[in-house]
Formats: structure tokens, sequence, C-alpha cells
């Protein structure tokens, strides 16, 4: 398989399954009958947020799966990948926010594991995470206020 196409696969795959799992997972009345922090930004905001972060997340994971598919650096990426999938299911679609905020908080020490990982063998993989770093510290404050508001 080229590079070019694995490069390719790996970001149709984020992307898709991303997409997929917001879409199966859209908030509805629960959601917006929640208290929300007041930074909570509008809703319009998170697809084509979480779109360029997928796209970065793919290429960050595709740099580590060309390099060496067995590193500690592309075994965090799947952990942090899974986590990050699993965020919406549990606080949208089970409604558990309390339990969302668990997976939140292990999704970003998942990131920032990945980026110290990934910075002497791959330093651009991990710059690329330093967004997705920042927008997951932001969800994390984000759950946390719906937790704590209601």
């Amino acid at each position: 398989m080229s590079r070019a196409f694995s490069l390719i696969l790996f970001v149709l795959a984020v992307v898709l399954i991303g997409m997929l799992i917001g879409y199966a997972t859209l908030p509805g009345e629960w959601y917006a009958s929640l208290n929300k922090p007041s930074f909570t930004p509008p809703n319009w905001i998170f697809a084509p947020v979480w779109t360029v972060l997928y796209i970065s997340i793919a290429i960050a994971g595709w740099r580590c799966w060309v390099r060496d598919r067995n590193s500690t650096a592309m075994k965090l990426w799947f952990v942090q990948m899974s986590l990050n999938f699993l965020w919406s299911p549990v606080f949208f679609g089970a409604q558990q926010p309390g339990m969302a905020l668990v997976v939140v908080i292990a999704a970003l020490a998942a990131v920032l594991t990945f980026i110290a990982a990934a910075w002497n063998s791959d330093r651009l993989a991990a710059v690329l995470f330093l967004p997705y770093a920042a927008w997951t510290a932001f969800a994390t404050a984000l759950t946390a206020g719906v937790v704590f508001m209601n």
C-alpha cells in the first residue's frame, strides 16, 4: 500500500467515524434542557472544529503508523482515539455526563501522553496534537461544568 493511499485511509477513517458518531448522537432536547457553563460555544461550532482536529489527529496517527506500528505513541494514539469516539455515546447517547467526564479526563491524559511519547521521535505528530490537547482540555471543562451545574 502506498504512503499516500494509507494517509488518505487514515484521514477518511477518522473523519468518517467521527462524523458517524456525531450524527448518531446529536444533541437533543435532553442536552438543550441542561444548565451549561457560560463559555459553552454554539452547537454549530463543533462540526467544523472537530473536522479540522480529526484531520490533524489522523495525520499524526498515520505518521506514527508509518514510522513504527508497534510504538508506544501508536498504541497511545489508538487509546485516545477510542476514548474520543466513546465520549459522545456516553454523554449524549447514554445521557451520563458524570461518566463522560471520566472518559474525557482519560482522553486528555492519553492525548498529553501521546504528545510526550511522540515528541522525540516525531515532533510534527506531537505538534499536530497540541490544538487537540487544548480542545480536549476545553471539553473537559465544559463537561465538568455540566456535571456540577446539573
